[in-house]
């Protein structure tokens, strides 16, 4: 089983002890409705044929069509999008939309494609979804090395397959095919939504213009620090691959950001002290966003981290050990099922908007977002906080009572 599959299932678990469910409804928790397993065919360009394993796991549909992601990554397998699916279930129950939960993708490195193969393969793979999906019943979207050029291929592929209009089956377009503005940075800004509103019920002191590290420069790190940094607060390091760069003094985010975008090496670059990538862990901060890889705090690093809130917004960044142990100590942890649950309530209000035929404006998706997860933030503290428990179980608690309801 994998490490992603193991580890929602024994969240369920635990919860469903806490909560006294019967044998027949963790079954149901945990049993995906189904999980297809798809071969597709490539030509490639120098002549050999290579076939890719691609899956769709479709968790549960009780509270409306299955939603998630579609990544394409040579390390995804069948287990890999149940669990994920099975998250997205949680996810979306806990920040009450009408979705369920589904993921899929190809077992492909899509660097080692032409542009061409790389279209033809997104093609073939909507060609073979094409039966188990659409508006009413899985809508797909994209997730990791899955951007909007491919969500477009894969709609006109479908679109043209099944002889429909029907730009509410994937999420993720770009605004010109029917996608929804405030997009891009949906997922970092619920985090810090989501964050502002825990940092206003704490009972302890933090700054009214708190610190922030971001570990993870990628779009969610990105958008995590530019809209902190626009709610006044001082992002004093932030970390990539290469390496990270602190300056006490706040950021120059805007020019972080444009030098991303051009691919730059934070540890090449003069923005501040430059750091090994792990140290960004280390800092004395009031934020700590947890923004890069599943995995990053562990047993090895955990007791070094000083922050006062850690921000799960990678999936899983913070194994099950550490989580415990850091909120003992009395750190918050917001948990990723929370945390980063505003890329999939835009993509919810995308898939709104192609129903009723609609564009909203930015502003209108900023409000919608921040109306839909801050009730449930405030949700989950009172329930923890009533129940003495973590946020993350009181994240599943809730999540899992409203599936059973539906």
């Amino acid at each position: 089983m994998s490490t992603i599959l193991q580890n929602a299932h024994e969240i369920i678990k635990k919860s469903a002890a806490r909560l006294g469910l019967s044998d027949e409804d963790l079954e149901h928790l945990l049993a995906p409705d189904l999980v297809a397993h798809l071969r597709l065919p490539l030509s490639k360009q120098n002549g050999e044929t290579v076939v890719y394993d691609a899956y769709r796991a479709q968790h549960d549909n009780s509270r409306g069509p299955y939603k998630g992601g579609l990544r394409f990554h040579p390390d995804v397998t069948a287990e890999e999008v149940t669990g994920l699916a099975t998250l997205m279930s949680i996810k979306n129950s806990l920040v009450d939309i009408p979705m369920g939960g589904g993921k899929g993708g190809i077992a492909v490195n899509p660097k080692d494609l032409t542009a061409d193969e790389l279209e033809s393969l997104a093609r073939q793979f909507a060609r073979k979804l094409a039966p188990i999906i659409g508006p009413d019943r899985d809508v797909p979207a994209p997730d990791v090395n899955t951007n909007a050029q491919i969500i477009d291929w894969m709609l006109h592929e479908y679109q043209e397959h099944t002889n429909t209009q029907a730009p509410a089956t994937f999420t993720g377009k770009s605004v010109g095919k029917g996608g929804s503005h405030g997009r891009e940075d949906a997922t970092g800004r619920g985090g810090v939504i989501v964050t502002k509103t825990i940092l206003d019920t704490l009972s302890r002191d933090v700054s009214k213009k708190p610190t922030v590290a971001v570990q993870g420069a990628g779009n969610v790190g990105i958008w995590f620090a530019q809209v902190a940094h626009e709610l006044g607060w001082s992002v004093i390091a932030i970390s990539d691959s290469s390496g990270a760069v602190i300056n006490q003094n706040g950021l120059d985010i805007a020019a972080v950001a444009k030098y991303k975008s051009g691919r730059g090496k934070l540890a090449d670059s003069n923005f501040g002290e430059v750091l090994e990538g792990g140290q960004i862990l280390e800092l004395e901060c009031d934020i700590l966003v947890l923004a890069a890889l599943e995995n990053s705090v562990t047993k090895e690093n955990m007791g070094a981290i000083k922050a006062t809130v850690a921000v799960e917004m990678a999936n899983g960044p913070t194994t099950d050990e550490a989580y415990d142990y850091l909120t003992h100590k009395g750190i918050v942890v917001i948990p990723d099922v929370l945390a980063n649950a505003g890329g999939v309530i835009v993509s919810y209000f995308e898939w709104m908007q192609n129903r009723l035929n609609e564009s909203w404006s930015a502003d209108d998706v900023v409000q919608k977002l921040q109306n839909q997860i801050t009730p449930a933030t405030e949700a989950v503290w009172k329930y923890s906080q009533d129940n003495n428990i973590s946020l993350k179980e009181a994240a599943f608690d809730i999540a899992i009572r409203r599936l059973l309801k539906s």
